[in-house]
């Protein structure tokens, strides 16, 4: 009997024991569907958010009351932490000497952008910024001008709004030069941000930029009082000099004793980059275990399977060796088509792995992510594809043994 002869009948098999079967080849697939999807959906979101943690800027630190990623940490502690206040801020940039490349900014949502009869949803974030914000940060503009240092100085009342906001409130017309208003603040758009899309359902292009003074005037509240300070080093051969500087100066300005730690947190982007691999690598391992564990009972399905396929045949068994059928033959039979059960489920739960999350980065990227690529994970495929392989030859062993040691007077005999 040749490979496709036994192939032939492990495909008979499972169109003859239609549930068995199914419930069998279901565990391998769900197996292997945790594995693949998990490894795609990771690996997507990984991508994205390394291209988005680049936003810093090579050999720039980031500083916040809190971490920017917040897996893993004391938050009830996190939340105890005095603000770093504008006035600390402004200290902290005047008391550097390893660079002057400093930006301050402050983020807060649930704004509504209002131009003559036209709104946004309340969902916008209005930053406050100054001059130095688009040295620092990867942004650009794609129309207009940036906020300069006198506007931040005069508290003048000028904006610089997202594509979001230009589709919503200024469709098909130029909005720079143009009047928006917020909380009843009449701003004038002098530019307009590039389209970046958006990172793990949060647009990137959904928010508007004023100058600093303007939001500390009329938009601070106690829960977001808290500025934010970019510090760019002249070079990378400056970067820990600079950092170790920073920490310094701001431990001063925040009182910090010699024994304590910081009550602040200072971020670089391959420091931000490690610890969302850290809590990918998290749930990578939980849906692998997951995943092996699903394939491991299969392997224990695919064994009682194979039993029962062996006493159901034993007959047909005494018979072929009667006619001289070697033992190798008769497991090389009950071993391929072990495998190919396996194999079966196994491409079953790939072509679901990949489907599902080649739709999910779908709808991610349209409903807030347009940048996001769907990363196929050949590596896990090919994996998924050899443990299957494994499984089938480790669970069909002993069927494949016992069928092969069948005595075939006594096999004969069977009904």
């Amino acid at each position: 009997m040749n490979i496709f002869e036994s192939i032939f009948i492990a495909l008979d098999a499972v169109r003859v024991q239609k549930l068995r079967s199914a419930l069998t080849l279901l565990s391998v697939g769900i197996g292997v569907f945790a594995i693949i999807a998990s490894t795609s959906i990771m690996g997507t979101l990984q991508q994205a958010v390394n291209g988005q943690l680049a936003d810093l800027g090579e050999n720039s630190l980031l500083i916040q009351r809190t971490p920017t990623i917040q897996f893993g940490t004391n938050w009830s502690k996190m939340r105890r932490r005095k603000n770093i206040t504008y006035d600390q801020a402004k200290q902290f940039r005047e008391r550097m000497t390893t660079t002057k490349l400093i930006t301050i900014s402050n983020t807060s949502p649930g704004y509504t952008i209002k131009a003559g009869q036209e709104s946004t949803n309340p969902t916008v974030s209005l930053i406050g910024i100054d001059d130095l914000y688009f040295t620092i940060n990867v942004t650009s503009i794609s129309d207009g001008r940036p906020i300069v240092e006198s506007e931040v100085l005069l508290s003048q009342n000028v904006a610089i709004i997202g594509q979001d906001i230009v589709n919503t409130v200024f469709a098909g017309v130029s909005s720079v030069g143009r009047t928006i208003t917020i909380r009843n603040q009449e701003f004038t758009v002098v530019g307009v941000l590039e389209a970046k899309g958006g990172v793990i359902g949060e647009s990137q292009d959904n928010r508007v930029l004023i100058p600093i003074t303007v939001f500390n005037k009329y938009y601070t509240s106690p829960w977001d009082a808290s500025v934010d300070i970019s510090v760019k080093a002249e070079s990378k051969f400056q970067l820990e000099s600079t950092q170790d500087e920073a920490i310094g100066i701001m431990r001063s300005l925040r009182g910090v004793k010699p024994w304590d730690e910081n009550n602040f947190e200072l971020d670089r982007n391959d420091a931000l980059t490690g610890q969302f691999s850290g809590f990918s690598t998290a749930l990578l391992a939980v849906a692998w275990i997951s995943g092996l564990g699903a394939l491991f009972a299969a392997g224990i399905g695919i064994m009682n399977m194979m039993l029962v396929s062996v006493r159901e045949r034993t007959r047909e068994i005494g018979v072929r060796k009667a006619l001289g059928a070697r033992k190798a033959w008769i497991v090389r039979q009950f071993l391929i088509e072990s495998i190919t059960l396996c194999q079966l489920g196994g491409l079953t739960g790939m072509v679901g792995g990949v489907t599902s999350s080649w739709a999910l980065t779908a709808v991610m990227r349209s409903i807030a992510m347009p940048n996001l690529v769907f990363v196929m994970p050949w590596g896990t495929v090919i994996f998924s594809i050899t443990i299957c392989t494994v499984i089938g030859l480790v669970f069909g062993l002993y069927p494949a043994w016992r069928a092969a040691n069948l005595d075939p007077i006594e096999a004969l005999r069977y009904e």
